[in-house]
């Protein structure tokens, strides 16, 4: 490995759980090892990931003890982004790090994969282009079933009636109807989907192992709904934000799709005020804390946004809207109850 590849290995070392947490998201915390299926993000306990350094070596050293396969956290990006080469790796590393892109050629012996960074943008845009609005859809009777009733500005969100899924990466094709939302920059580019594969009559998410998958470059970037402004809210799932826009229609959101992505989303030019939108889990507190740093240091207030149960969309389907507003108008800031909230008498 060159002495700028183990640096940037070291580097993410550093932070092993926090790009576990992000790239083998299938997996979870066990002790002072991330365990997972696989370096592809499989969902499995095969794979163990060191988060600390300890005398068997430095963090962010892995072995699959089904294949013997071992490397460091570069592989884990190179593999569960399928990245062919070595060069995107170092890209998507910088990135994640928030270092300056580099300019030199970087090189490793590393395997090559069949996709780049770039060709997983351009399928995941072949995919978008390849669906149809949702009004009159089963997404639209799944989110509904969800409580969301409030369905404007959605374009970012679509249906494909026959998205591929595949259990394992070598499993057989299911061809299953999904919701498809077009993860996208701050210049409307689409960058990434995710998918929410979906039971035939739209009354809940498929029984299938994964239902929720994400593809292409996703860091910084999120599901947008509503038009940029001063004002935004950044939460982590789709289902949460849209919960929000049934009190806060005129409200410009965005999901982030992870609480890693939610911590790294990029702050659009003129924000003066960012709506942390909390999931109430060990993840979203460290989103919260890391998005209300970042957001300090570039002169936005920050807010957050608590939810009384688990999430504004199980506060909007347990409790209702009443009581969505009667939580979210304490913590607004006075002048953006008048501009944003639907008020009922």
């Amino acid at each position: 490995m060159s002495d700028a590849a183990h640096d940037l290995a070291r580097r993410l070392g550093r932070q092993a759980e926090a790009v576990c947490s992000l790239y083998l998201s299938a997996g979870q915390r066990q002790g002072h090892y991330w365990q997972v299926g696989d370096v592809r993000n499989t969902p499995g306990r095969s794979m163990f990931v060191r988060l600390t350094d300890s005398a068997k070596g430095p963090a962010g050293k892995w072995t699959d003890a089904a294949t013997g396969e071992h490397g460091d956290l570069l592989d884990v990006i190179r593999e569960s982004r399928g990245l062919s080469h070595f060069t995107d790796v170092v890209a998507e590393a910088e990135m994640f790090l928030h270092l300056p892109p580099s300019s030199r050629d970087a090189e490793a012996p590393h395997r090559t994969r069949p996709s780049s960074s770039r060709d997983l943008v351009l399928s995941a845009r072949r995919l978008f282009a390849a669906t149809r609005p949702i009004p009159g859809t089963i997404v639209e009777t799944y989110l509904r079933n969800r409580g969301i009733t409030a369905l404007h500005e959605t374009e970012s969100l679509r249906f494909h009636p026959r998205c591929y899924y595949r259990s394992a990466p070598n499993g057989p094709i299911q061809l299953l109807p999904a919701m498809i939302a077009a993860v996208t920059d701050l210049r409307g580019r689409i960058m990434g989907i995710h998918r929410t594969w979906l039971a035939p009559d739209g009354s809940d998410k498929a029984a299938i192992a994964t239902p929720r998958r994400a593809m292409g470059h996703l860091l910084e970037h999120a599901v947008r709904f509503g038009g940029t402004d001063d004002v935004m809210a950044a939460g982590e799932g789709i289902e949460t934000i849209l919960s929000l826009r049934s009190v806060l229609p005129s409200l410009a959101m965005a999901a982030a799709l992870s609480a890693a992505h939610l911590a790294a989303i990029v702050f659009p030019p003129g924000l003066r005020r960012l709506y942390i939108v909390r999931d109430t889990d060990p993840a979203g507190d460290k989103a919260r804390d890391r998005l209300i740093a970042r957001a300090n240091s570039a002169g936005v207030e920050a807010i957050v946004l608590s939810p009384t149960l688990g999430d504004f969309n199980e506060d909007l389907h347990t409790l209702g809207v009443d009581a969505l507003l009667a939580g979210l108008r304490c913590q607004l800031a006075p002048e953006d109850v008048a501009r944003f909230m639907v008020l009922r008498s």
